[in-house]
């Protein structure tokens, strides 16, 4: 099938390119787009456009996370957007580089020089999750960026920062590809009106209530693979999940275990492991007081890295992450893994499964605004069934 551009697309490439082609441009643009506006087709005919009148051009895709970062590299390519001189990695790999000792082991990362990143132009996508010293350190380089990401999502958790506040560029008429969608339509309920009706909405895509999705819940606890992402709002709700999932997947302890789904709460640029990447333990030995010598294969990275160092014990179960508890200085020495079967929404932001069973939670103190944005964000993590409870 044929795939043109809408309206609103047209305008944004059009502006993209004039940007880009200006003399005095500013170093960056942003671009918001909502679910289903098609972001990635309007970034693979812009980049057509660019090839077109400068085949030597080099361009970098970069995304937060390697699964990220897989699936836009897929998307150009079917496009028919990626060209010789053109890569597509994740942000962290793109401006950093590995310092090693004598022994050839990487004992951390440091920011590469100006002259190690021979781009013309930087593609950043997920800028949503882009924090304020990493983008600091993206324009060091004194490349032209142009930063994508959605303005319908919640904010970043932590900070004031946030590059997708008030996008220059806005895609917010929905693609007639995806208009049919079930979860589309849900996240433009979500978005415009903050309710979602309890109904089937075809395609995997339902609304029950907690009483009614009893069955289907229990089934979706005993065969959990990672292809589901049970999400919630409280921290506390996400404890008790992670331990009824455990319980249904036959886990007697409590405590961590072999083949345990884990979510990294922390990063650790020298490990390359990020807040909310996710994994599973392959190895796991107990040390002396508090912590665990573990390896995790993270499918961020299509299980091809492997996390190797020492983690908490205590953060395990934990409703609060022990890095923001005032005068916890030890963890310091430590990574923070827990469980990571459920997630809040927040802690969610950023990632994708297959499957997403949405738990309706909503603060007390959030208002309209922000709680249709939790909402939106909870059912866009979706992407082919979702379960909505509430």
């Amino acid at each position: 099938m044929l795939i043109e551009l809408s309206s609103d697309q047209h305008l944004a490439q059009d502006l993209l390119l004039d940007w880009y082609r200006a003399k005095d441009r500013p170093q960056f643009i942003t671009l918001g787009g909502y679910a289903g506006t098609g972001k990635t087709t309007l970034l693979a005919f812009f980049r057509r456009a660019l090839h077109k009148n400068q085949a030597s051009l080099r361009v970098a895709f970069c995304s937060y996370t390697g699964k990220a970062t897989q699936v836009l590299r897929k998307k150009l390519f079917d496009h028919g957007a990626v060209f010789g001189g053109d890569e597509t990695r994740t942000i962290h790999s793109l401006i950093y580089k590995a310092v090693t000792n004598v022994h050839g082991q990487i004992i951390g990362w440091k920011r590469r020089a100006q002259s190690e990143v021979e781009f013309d132009l930087l593609v950043v996508d997920e800028a949503s999750m882009v924090d304020a010293e990493l983008w600091q350190d993206l324009l060091f380089f004194e490349l032209p960026i142009i930063a994508v990401g959605d303005h319908g999502q919640l904010p970043p958790v932590s900070g004031s920062f946030n590059l997708m506040d008030n996008p220059q560029l806005r895609l917010e008429k929905i693609h007639r590809q995806a208009e049919d969608n079930p979860i589309i339509k849900l996240s433009v309920m979500a978005r415009e009106h903050g309710a979602i009706g309890h109904g089937d909405y075809g395609g995997g895509v339902r609304k029950m209530t907690m009483e009614d999705a009893a069955d289907p819940l229990e089934n979706i606890f005993r065969t959990f693979t990672g292809d589901y992402m049970l999400l919630c709002g409280y921290n506390a709700t996400r404890v008790r999940l992670n331990s009824m999932v455990r319980g249904a997947l036959g886990f007697a302890s409590p405590l961590p275990s072999i083949n345990d789904r884990v979510i990294c709460l922390r990063n650790n640029r020298d490990k390359e492991v990020y807040n909310g990447m996710l994994g599973y333990l392959k190895e796991l030995s107990k040390l002396a007081g508090d912590k665990y010598k573990a390896t995790i294969v993270m499918d961020s990275f299509s299980g091809d890295f492997l996390y190797e160092g020492i983690i908490s014990s205590e953060q395990f179960n934990s409703s609060t992450t022990l890095n923001n508890i005032a005068g916890y200085a030890k963890t310091k020495a430590m990574d923070l893994f827990d469980f990571g079967y459920a997630l809040t929404v927040h802690k969610a932001q950023g990632s994708q499964a297959k499957k997403v069973v949405l738990f309706e939670e909503r603060f007390a103190r959030q208002d309209e605004a922000m709680w249709r944005r939790w909402l939106y964000t909870g059912i866009t993590r979706a992407e082919e069934e979702l379960l909505l409870i509430g």
